[in-house]
């Protein structure tokens, strides 16, 4: 469903601002201790969760399936689209949702291990239902291809913290403005909102690893500075191909190429700070790639300096 990802992923990041309010944020010595549950809070967070999934569901049903026929279950291979952009944003998705997932299960005084399953859990069931709405629509079909990326998104966060207690390598995300939506607007976006939720070629996923987890913890290194590798693509006006006319518009040709860059960035959770709101804050704004100097290697062969890259 290559037309509809840059939303998903939008969705789904609404969905997460909203499970717990930001001035819950445990701080971080609460980490080490035993809570007992408590069930006002757990029932908020499960009310709120239950209430923003029906509602950003239902209202992806009505504004664009409802308009479609339905058929019966089927699949629909898009790995080739987009060159894997929108694979990158099902991960993206599915990785944040199961972070915020597990703060807000913290934050009910669960457990960290049940929490940890439980936000893994609530993002791949998210998602899931996502692919399900596809499945039933004549139009796509279920993509083994971002049910699998979806699936990865929720592992890794589960992974690191069931061997490490801690997210040492995060997922992100970056978007600069490009030239290419004004030849496919109805595809790529008509203002700098829509740009950033569907424009794949000005987006940027980062894998942003932590250096300081992986030192003794007597270091002086800064404990917020992070080593990010970052995936892009540019030069797409077509999910497959770049079409030479767009209804009355002629549609320049452009290159397609995928483009690999190494930048610095921040972990804006490591950041030592009293304030319960701006731990709060640092975690919901923690999936976005801190701009900075960047080294780009694309697939034309070019190297490319960036002093400071989006």
């Amino acid at each position: 469903m290559a037309m509809w990802k840059g939303p998903i992923f939008t969705i789904a990041l609404f969905f997460m601002l909203f499970p717990i309010p930001l001035k819950a944020q445990l701080p971080d010595s609460s980490l080490t201790r035993n809570y007992s549950i408590k069930k006002g809070r757990l029932a908020g967070v499960l009310a709120a969760q239950g209430a923003l999934s029906f509602a950003t569901l239902g209202g992806l049903y009505f504004a664009w399936y409802k308009d479609y026929p339905q058929s019966s279950f089927h699949f629909f291979n898009d790995n080739n689209e987009w060159m894997q952009m929108d694979k990158l944003a099902h991960g993206t998705t599915a990785y944040y949702i199961s972070r915020i997932g597990y703060e807000s299960y913290r934050w009910s005084g669960l457990p960290k291990k049940t929490s940890t399953w439980l936000g893994g859990a609530l993002a791949f069931s998210y998602m899931l239902n996502i692919e399900l709405l596809d499945a039933f629509s004549a139009e796509w079909g279920f993509s083994v291809g971002d049910f699998t990326a979806n699936t990865l998104g929720c592992a890794v966060f589960v992974s690191q913290q069931l061997i490490w207690d801690e997210q040492r390598f995060n997922l992100k995300y970056s978007f600069h403005p490009t030239e290419y939506p004004q030849y496919r607007p109805d595809l790529l976006g008509r203002n700098l909102i829509q740009y950033m939720l569907k424009d794949y070629n000005g987006m940027t996923f980062w894998l942003s690893g932590n250096i300081h987890s992986f030192l003794p913890e007597s270091s002086k290194f800064p404990r917020w500075l992070n080593i990010a590798i970052g995936y892009g693509a540019e030069g797409m006006t077509g999910a497959h191909l770049n079409p030479d006319q767009a209804g009355d518009l002629s549609v320049p040709h452009f290159d397609r190429y995928r483009k690999f860059l190494l930048s610095v960035d921040v972990d804006l959770t490591r950041i030592p700070t009293r304030s319960k709101v701006l731990k709060g804050i640092f975690t919901l704004l923690g999936f976005i790639k801190i701009p900075a100097p960047a080294l780009e290697y694309n697939t034309l062969g070019q190297f490319k300096f960036h002093p400071f890259y989006f």
